[in-house]
């Protein structure tokens, strides 16, 4: 397979990842685990990434060594243009980690402040910062709580801003809407929009399939440590050639009507749906108004991100 450039070029890439491997528990007596096994892509700025897989797909791997935190990998793997792991380019990325852990006997705002501190920035630029992030979140009413009492999504807010505070541009985050609510992860979606429109290359591994769908420009899928398909969203979800119509009236014999068009002819409770052709979806229409019957909606079924990415892992799809 070809080295996928996620639509940017090797000069403007934020990360750049060539032959990527990395191996647990190698030694002269035992084989190991290999996490990685040559893993290449590239991720442009301004962009949301994607990065999906099953359990043990090497998905946290690629993230931990993209932020220095695991040495000793073979092959390269550069962030701002240096090695991973770089010093310098720290203040310049946010990371919200998958069950993060903060001080717990901080409150919210004074973890805020102290993290952001680590990230390069003085405590009067986050305290004049830290309360329009706060707000962004809905935590007003929480952030001088101590963390020890905040709940799961609580503490996911107060880790996603943490992450941004520092106003980077590339940020890490793994399993960002873990725990929160759905008006959360709404709001989680707004702010990587925001972030997206701003020139901040934003790199999301999740689980939740249908919000990386409504999220990501682009989206790599991995398995037992191997990249085996990116794309963007509409790549990654082509139409399956069925045509879903909803019509007004219904009426028992609509098969019988349509007798001779398309094929593998389904009912549904506003209407029907069937494998058409384009030419054959015109005859329908017309044998539909024929008989008198209104057409309300017309839409061509596509496949869900869930339903590609289980296809993909389980062998179905090339």
């Amino acid at each position: 397979m070809p080295a996928p450039t996620s639509g940017a070029p090797h000069g403007d890439a934020l990360i750049s990842v060539k032959n990527l491997e990395k191996t647990y528990g190698k030694s002269r007596f035992k084989r190991g685990f290999r996490a990685l096994n040559g893993v290449t892509l590239e991720v442009g700025r301004g962009s949301v990434f994607g990065l999906l897989g099953p359990n043990g797909a090497g998905k946290t791997t690629l993230i931990k060594i993209l932020m220095g935190l695991v040495p000793r990998f073979e092959g390269e793997a550069l962030v701002f243009g240096q090695p991973a792991g770089t010093a310098r380019p720290r203040t310049r990325v946010g990371y919200l980690p998958e069950a993060h852990r903060l001080p717990n006997y901080l409150t919210g705002r004074q973890a805020l402040v102290l993290l952001g501190m680590y990230s390069g920035r003085s405590r009067a630029w986050l305290q004049q910062r830290i309360p329009g992030w706060i707000e962004r979140v809905g935590m007003e009413k929480s952030v001088d709580r101590k963390l020890r009492e905040y709940s799961k999504g609580m503490m996911q807010r107060i880790g996603l801003v943490q992450a941004l505070v520092h106003e980077p541009e590339l940020v890490f985050l793994d399993e960002p809407t873990d725990g929160v609510d759905p008006v959360g992860r709404k709001v989680v979606r707004e702010i990587i929009s925001e972030l997206r429109g701003t020139g901040v290359t934003v790199f999301i591994n999740s689980h939740l399939l249908m919000e990386v769908e409504k999220m990501c420009d682009r989206v790599v899928i991995m398995s037992a440590g191997k990249m085996i398909r990116e794309g963007t969203i509409e790549e990654l979800t082509p139409r399956t050639g069925r045509v879903r119509f909803e019509v007004e009236p219904t009426s028992d014999d609509l098969g019988a009507k349509l007798g001779g068009i398309g094929a593998n002819f389904e009912r549904t409770r506003s209407g029907f749906e069937l494998e058409l052709s384009r030419d054959e979806q015109d005859a329908v229409v017309d044998r539909l108004r024929a008989a008198g019957i209104s057409i309300r909606v017309i839409e061509p079924g596509k496949l869900t991100l869930e339903q590609s990415f289980i296809d993909l892992i389980e062998g179905k799809r090339a």
